[in-house]
């Protein structure tokens, strides 16, 4: 996903579906200079990544 979206998304106050490879994740930070998302994945506080805003996708919900 660009960069803006993952913004949108970690700043609304909807819960969005995304996912990182085949892991749900929860958008904690996104650093728009990098183009970098900081995600907890599965709902574990202790699993957190630093990822590319890139690697991530919405997940519709239809």
């Amino acid at each position: 996903m660009e960069t803006a979206r993952a913004m949108e998304i970690y700043n609304s106050e909807r819960t969005h579906k995304v996912k990182l490879d085949e892991d749900s994740v929860w958008i904690e930070n996104v650093d728009e200079s990098n183009g970098m998302a900081t995600v907890m994945v599965n709902n574990n506080p202790v699993n957190t990544k630093t990822v590319s805003c890139d690697r991530l996708v919405e997940v519709d919900d239809q």
